[in-house]
């Protein structure tokens, strides 16, 4: 029997959101470590040098083999693990599709949404003389542009992004949609497409998607009292 996936993780980090729904929906045999990164447990000389060199969190290690980077573990999880095709088809043009929304995810919102929760983030909670209004506000319409963009150019009222059956392009972009109501943002408001996607994913993968986010719902609450 396997042994199983070692797999450390702060659910307050998207990928790290995403991996544990896939885990759990996949049933790949994983033993969950929790690592509270704000008080930066994955920056110590042990975590470095006994889970990941880049001190990253999701990270996992698979009976000896250390990989980080959430996109990187789900499409080696996918390769190593028997799990249902629908996540990532075999077929050539659902895959390719797939990577085409991975490629402009990572080029587009992720960028811009973590560079809009980071200097929102410093500007409400540490005196950082690097961070602005005017930096912030910048990064929030480079986010609402983003936003507008996916729902008008990837979201078909009824379907997944890529098809009829979730894949892991929905889970990633969930997980990295919501991220904004840390910071008291809510990336819903005037989009009920992207709105019907969203509750279609947290239908999908119920109860999985309510596990990831408790204690994420819970912190973004207390960010909405403090907006």
């Amino acid at each position: 029997m396997p042994r199983p996936v070692k797999f450390f993780y702060d659910l307050l980090s998207t990928h790290s959101r995403a991996l544990y729904m896939f885990f759990e929906a996949t049933k790949i045999p994983y033993d969950p470590i929790p690592v509270c990164a704000t008080k930066g447990e994955h920056l110590t000389d042990e975590y470095r040098e006994c889970v990941n060199r880049f001190q990253q969190v999701p990270s996992i290690i698979d009976d000896g083999f250390k990989l980080s980077n959430g996109v990187t573990i789900l499409k080696y999880l996918i390769r190593e693990k028997l799990i249902p095709e629908h996540w990532y088809p075999r077929d050539s043009q659902l895959r390719a599709k797939i990577d085409e929304y991975l490629e402009w995810q990572h080029d587009n919102s992720s960028k811009v949404c973590n560079a809009f929760v980071q200097e929102k983030w410093s500007l409400l909670n540490i005196e950082d003389e690097r961070s602005s209004e005017q930096k912030v506000e910048e990064y929030r319409r480079q986010m609402e542009q983003n936003l507008n963009q996916l729902e008008r150019e990837w979201l078909v009222p009824g379907r997944f992004i890529i098809g009829d059956r979730i894949t892991i392009a929905d889970i990633l972009a969930a997980c990295e949609i919501e991220q904004p109501k840390i910071v008291g943002m809510d990336p819903f408001q005037g989009r009920p497409k992207l709105a019907a996607w969203l509750e279609k994913v947290r239908y999908t993968m119920t109860p999985y998607y309510q596990e990831a986010h408790q204690d994420f719902y819970k912190f973004t609450e207390k960010a909405s009292v403090k907006n």
